[in-house]
């Protein structure tokens, strides 16, 4: 397994398959990865391509098939649920498409759960400023009833920093905001994730949102592609990328 001193998740060789009745069904096929500490990567394809179980595998939320998946020189791979959880705890942030926010919370609470879940210091401090940053300052006490759906991922933006994540994994995260809103959590995920130095993975079938990124691979029928040039706002220039092993 090639895990560098610069690498905060490698896979190697990954594969993923279920059961249905009497026939296996291939979800990945044999796959190679490796993302570099402050990247920004996005994975794209159309529904169904395996994009959002490979995130899952990668963020330790479900286990491969067979094939090594390393976070943090962790070897996801081998451990338990328990274990997954810690490591998930400890490094890892999440924006989801769903929200996924506690009805019974506040914004606040909700970001701060985390954190208190880590017990880290100055949940609350910490909490107040990144809603602030979110410009949700004035919502503190709302609860996501009373919240609009951009406001609501707002809150998940802020929830997943909380921690200061080292790498951040975000899954179709403007996929249920209209464009003017997904543009405007677009730029916040960003910004958020250029001041934390976080490294980012996203799943998206957007070509704009994926544009954002420094580098694109492209899943097809559960097989990775590297994507050989990707173009950024902030760099006109198309860039020739070299394609990563895939088995």
């Amino acid at each position: 397994m090639h895990v560098t001193s610069e690498s905060i998740l490698s896979v190697n060789n990954l594969t993923k398959s279920v059961q249905v009745e009497d026939k296996t069904l291939a979800l990945l096929q044999p796959l190679n990865l490796t993302v570099t500490a402050g990247e920004s990567l996005a994975i794209v394809g159309s529904s169904g391509s395996g994009k959002t179980t490979l995130l899952s595998i990668l963020a330790g939320l479900d286990l491969p098939s067979s094939g090594q998946v390393y976070l943090k020189n962790k070897p996801l791979h081998q451990f338990n649920e328990e274990q997954r959880s810690q490591v998930r705890a400890q490094h890892v942030g999440f924006i989801f498409q769903q929200f996924l926010l506690i009805n019974s919370l506040t914004a606040l609470e909700n970001v701060m759960l985390p954190a208190e879940l880590a017990n880290l210091p100055d949940a609350q401090a910490r909490g107040e400023a990144l809603l602030a940053q979110v410009g949700l300052a004035d919502r503190l006490d709302h609860y996501p009833s009373q919240l609009s759906g951009g406001e609501q991922q707002r809150v998940a933006i802020a929830r997943a920093f909380i921690s200061k994540p080292d790498i951040l994994f975000a899954d179709e995260p403007t996929g249920n905001l209209d464009s003017k809103t997904g543009q405007h959590i677009t730029d916040l995920i960003f910004d958020l994730n250029a001041k934390e130095g976080t490294t980012l993975v996203l799943v998206t079938h957007d070509a704009k949102l994926a544009a954002r990124c420094q580098r694109q691979v492209e899943m097809d029928s559960g097989v990775l592609t590297e994507k050989l040039e990707f173009s950024t706002p902030e760099h006109d220039n198309k860039t020739e990328m070299s394609a990563p092993q895939v088995g």
